[in-house]
């Protein structure tokens, strides 16, 4: 819902009133905050087939944190215009790619249950 609404709003709040590119930043975010919500609900579908393995939650905690770092500093970098917001934004990223990479371990570790 978050994600819906703030796209709205870069699309009819913000159009003609910000710079294209710094519109287009916070496009990504939304972009990326939508994406990622999506894998958080699937994370937790893979917990109550899986059980609560720690690279399930560690996955949820990172894409949670990495949502909030890379998409939450395009919105202020957007809005607000503070330079010193750009090196948060890849730290996000790696968040992200965490969160990844803990997914695919979680599945693998527990591929065997999936099967029976």
């Amino acid at each position: 819902m978050l994600s819906v609404m703030l796209g709205a709003f870069a699309a009819h709040g913000l159009r003609g009133r910000l710079d294209a590119r710094l519109v287009h930043a916070f496009e990504t975010g939304v972009t990326y905050q939508l994406f990622h919500s999506i894998m958080l609900f699937l994370v937790g579908l893979a917990m109550l087939a899986w059980g609560r393995h720690w690279t399930l939650t560690a996955s949820a905690l990172a894409f949670l944190t990495g949502i909030f770092l890379f998409s939450g500093s395009l919105y202020l970098l957007s809005l607000t215009g503070l330079k010193w917001l750009g090196p948060v934004t890849p730290l996000g990223g790696l968040f992200l790619i965490a969160g990844w990479l803990l997914l695919a371990l979680g599945a693998w570790m527990n591929a065997g249950r999936a099967l029976q």
